[in-house]
């Protein structure tokens, strides 16, 4: 008889960690038998992975923040590393977060144990030599987008375009008072969404002015409500005391219907990364911001090869919304941006409306089953 196929994936933070959940759902659906195992967190866990090693340990940004987190990383890399050797699963499927899953392909590779990419590392905006490990370690890339497929054709790398998963996320606009109140706000007041990240280093850089932007806010727009997105990859009480030392009212940390809950809100100030992309998927007139350590910043800007940081605005192939970036980062800067949508309601339609056709180019519904399918071919 022979054994269940055995697939591990890694994910190495909270947008990944949705994304192997939503894969493994799939796989599962597809093939019944399958025994999944990885690194995650909660939901990739509550998706039925057996979580051989947190996501939350390793989940960090920077270069220099890298650095400060190196054993950890190499506790974690040599305990997925054992295992790739001892029970030699059928695949491994890492999902972007290519600093440390890069390293853990190349493990693989030697290890004997194929791999298939879910959700490519931006390689085609900065560090492009990276294609060539590509090239050499994966069996295929499966790409959310596509301008990927056409980088990786050029490349010579083995590619599917499956569409985002994002899209299908939200076939209907849901209902906006009973998401408000449920985040215990009020659905008859403006709402501003606060999403600062999902890994502590840059949560612990952007909080600071998103909150300071906030407190601006509330001054210009009296009655003003405020819905702070906790990552589930920080710790529980991670936010509670630094919204509390900034003395903002109207304003709750929430943890439940993401990203439908983006849906609801007016405008919102959104981390850099998968967040902007999953804002502009909701609709979320938005402006989006990014601080790093000074050198990791200096370092990346000598490497990025792209117009534009926003997600929403690569694919647009236009500036559809604000970008704040490092020195730009302020609370003044970001409190003009937020408060300039909500006084203007005719700014507001028009983003919408942009990001609308940012969704539209981003495929149609069904992406994690046509990830599963790709997964299975290959193992």
């Amino acid at each position: 008889m022979s054994k269940p196929l055995k697939i591990m994936i890694s994910a190495g933070e909270a947008s990944g960690d949705r994304l192997g959940a939503g894969l493994a759902r799939s796989l599962r659906a597809q093939h019944p038998d399958i025994e999944l195992i990885g690194m995650g967190g909660e939901e990739m866990e509550a998706a039925g992975v057996k979580i051989v090693q947190q996501a939350s340990e390793v989940a960090v940004v920077g270069i220099t923040e890298v650095l400060a987190h190196l054993p950890a990383i190499r506790r974690a890399m040599g305990r997925l590393e054992d295992i790739l050797k001892t029970e030699k699963p059928d695949l491994l499927v890492p999902v972007d977060f290519p600093d440390f899953n890069l390293r853990l392909t190349a493990r693989a590779h030697d290890a004997g144990v194929p791999v298939v990419y879910f959700v490519s590392p931006q390689i085609w905006a900065w560090r492009r030599s990276r294609v060539k490990l590509m090239r050499r370690l994966v069996k295929r890339v499966l790409v959310l987008f596509p301008f990927e497929s056409s980088f990786y054709e050029s490349e010579g790398v083995p590619v599917t375009f499956v569409g985002h998963p994002g899209v299908e996320g939200l076939t209907e606009t849901p209902e906006r008072a009973p998401l408000i109140q449920g985040a215990g706000l009020d659905p008859e007041r403006p709402v501003v969404a606060l999403l600062p990240g999902s890994r502590v280093g840059e949560v612990d850089r952007l909080l600071e002015p998103l909150l300071g932007a906030a407190g601006i806010v509330q001054q210009r727009r009296p009655g003003t409500q405020f819905l702070l997105q906790r990552a589930n990859t920080l710790p529980a009480d991670f936010l509670d005391a630094r919204v509390a030392a900034a003395g903002l009212t109207d304003a709750v940390i929430h943890t439940g219907h993401y990203p439908e809950i983006l849906t609801a809100c007016d405008a919102g100030a959104v981390a850099s990364g998968t967040a902007s992309l999953e804002s502009a998927l909701a609709g979320l007139p938005m402006v989006v911001v990014y601080r790093m350590k000074a050198m990791s910043y200096f370092i990346g800007r000598m490497l990025v090869k792209v117009p534009h940081i926003a997600m929403p605005n690569l694919i647009a192939e236009r500036r559809v919304v604000p970008e704040l970036i490092q020195g730009e980062c302020t609370p003044e800067a970001i409190a003009e941006e937020l408060a300039g949508y909500l006084e203007d309601p005719g700014r507001i339609a028009r983003v919408r409306e942009e990001l609308a056709e940012v969704r539209r180019r981003l495929g149609d519904p069904g992406a994690f089953e046509r990830a599963a399918a790709a997964v299975l071919g290959e193992a």
